[in-house]
């Protein structure tokens, strides 16, 4: 089972290990100089912000059953994922594995600050899209890879 789903498990942590990286600079960053707000270039600026809902802000509670709640919540449907991937193969595998991998850096963040630091700020022409970690391109890239083998999927 290991051996088969090795590439899996690499992917995990690769994708944990670069997320938790990336935050704790950040975080250090911002504790050592007050505020983090630094312009990288015309379209990309580190701006940490801390959010304690989930995809984008959204189910943001101060009531923390509704927290806890959410966070076990979460944990169950990594659990399901891995299911899922230990399942699976080729591509699909590892667009569960990404998933995964970045779940558990932010659900790690959930558990040990109560928020998700998000730092990651796009721009283009006055726009700016929502605020981001590298856990988050994880899933994002995870779920396009599990969209895309759907429709190869549905072609044959």
């Amino acid at each position: 089972m290991i051996k088969k789903n090795y590439l899996g498990f690499v992917i995990i942590l690769i994708a944990f290990i670069l997320d938790r990286v990336s935050k704790i600079l950040i975080i250090n960053h911002s504790n050592t100089f007050g505020k983090l707000d630094m312009s990288l270039n015309p379209f990309l600026n580190l701006n940490l912000i801390w959010n304690d809902g989930i995809a984008f802000g959204l189910f943001s509670f101060d009531e923390k059953n509704y927290y806890n709640l959410l966070t076990f919540l979460i944990i169950g449907i990594i659990l399901v994922l891995l299911w899922l991937m230990f399942r699976s193969s080729g591509l699909e595998k590892l667009g569960f594995a990404s998933v995964i991998g970045g779940s558990l850096g932010n659900v790690t963040d959930r558990i040990f600050y109560s928020s998700v630091p998000d730092f990651i700020d796009l721009n283009y022409n006055g726009f700016h899209w929502f605020v981001f970690n590298v856990a988050d391109i994880f899933i994002t890239l995870g779920v396009m890879i599990l969209i895309f083998c759907e429709f190869k999927k549905k072609e044959k």
